[in-house]
């Protein structure tokens, strides 16, 4: 599977924030300034200047020679900004003109043809497929059975939530704040990422709103080639999801997705319980990520927002996923970027 239209990386506000990220123009006399509008959340009249300093970037570099962690830990900047519950920050205020895109677009260009990015928008590989358990505050292996009655259990506890709301403040203004994810949490569905050389997994670095957890266990599980997998690769993939699987989330969301989007009708989310006789799991690419997290995708008359869901992660709707070997302890190491394998650890649990 191919990219994405460059374009379409700027369409959202995580991927316009991996591409600001690259710009580094030296020594170029407008760059400071540059910058110091952006953070103050403004670059109205500052598109050329950026622009130039787009131009002084080592485009050609970051197609042909950038390493996959060096690419990774710019997404992870960008991932690590992502917050549904206050409003943009300054940065991404600035960068969402059009005038700003088109100032941007050489670089998503040079990242979306850049060899350590080839693998962002693919399919879920499903004989490498890893569950990530930070083993820090909690001990929780991996429990690959009973998603039915965990989707069940989801979906009751999504709907008791979305009743109480209705006494909570018409105003989306009002300073309330509630559940403004949009994947099938809380639960314990299996949720997982590929393994990449280098790390355990895609989820030890690209994780939205993180912990400061140092510790992981990666567990090898595998699905079965037949195993039915919704790819998300663009907000197009997510809204006729949303849209063929549609729950109304209008009142718990109002006041959270209001603030980050400044959409005050109806919202919606993927009803995972009715994608479950369909598809076995969804799957977010690391693409699909940065063109759709975090703005007001239209489903007809409604909205719905992409948050909380990781790059690469697949949750698992049914019992298809099988334990593959030994899990690996993985450390953080003192820079906080970058992981090594310390032991490998138990075989897989019994559950």
């Amino acid at each position: 599977m191919s990219w994405p239209d460059s374009e379409d990386l700027l369409a959202g506000p995580r991927g316009r924030r991996l591409c600001w990220s690259l710009v580094d123009p030296g020594d170029h006399p407008g760059w400071d300034r540059v910058q110091d509008a952006a953070w103050a959340g403004d670059l109205t009249g500052l598109s050329g200047e950026l622009a130039a300093c787009v131009a002084e970037t080592d485009l050609a570099s970051i197609a042909a020679e950038t390493g996959e962690m060096e690419l990774l830990a710019a997404v992870g900047a960008s991932v690590d900004a992502a917050m549904y519950w206050q409003e943009p920050d300054g940065e991404d205020l600035a960068l969402a003109s059009q005038a700003v895109r088109e100032a941007l677009l050489p670089v998503a260009r040079a990242v979306t043809a850049a060899p350590a990015a080839r693998w962002w928008p693919t399919p879920a590989p499903r004989q490498r497929q890893r569950y990530v358990e930070w083993i820090d505050d909690y001990d929780h292996s991996p429990v690959l059975t009973g998603t039915a009655a965990e989707l069940a259990g989801w979906r009751s506890e999504t709907i008791k939530d979305e009743r109480a709301a209705r006494k909570r403040p018409k105003d989306p203004s009002a300073n309330y704040s509630g559940r403004w994810w949009s994947t099938p949490r809380p639960s314990r569905l299996p949720s997982t990422t590929r393994s990449i050389p280098g790390i355990g997994a895609v989820g030890l670095v690209l994780v939205e709103d993180p912990f400061d957890w140092i510790e992981p266990r990666c567990w090898p599980v595998q699905a079965p080639p037949n195993a039915r997998i919704y790819e998300v690769t663009n907000a197009q993939d997510w809204a006729e999801l949303v849209g063929r699987y549609p729950l109304d989330v209008s009142k718990s969301r109002r006041h959270d997705w209001w603030r980050v989007t400044g959409w005050a009708w109806s919202w919606l989310i993927p009803d995972f319980t009715a994608v479950a006789p369909d598809y076995d799991a969804v799957h977010l690419t690391a693409a699909g990520y940065l063109t759709t997290a975090g703005w007001p995708v239209p489903v007809g008359e409604a909205r719905t927002v992409l948050a909380g869901w990781n790059p690469d992660e697949t949750y698992w709707l049914t019992d298809v996923l099988t334990h593959a070997g030994p899990a690996a302890h993985w450390e953080r190491q003192e820079d906080m970027l970058t992981w090594a394998l310390a032991t490998p650890g138990t075989g897989p649990p019994n559950a």
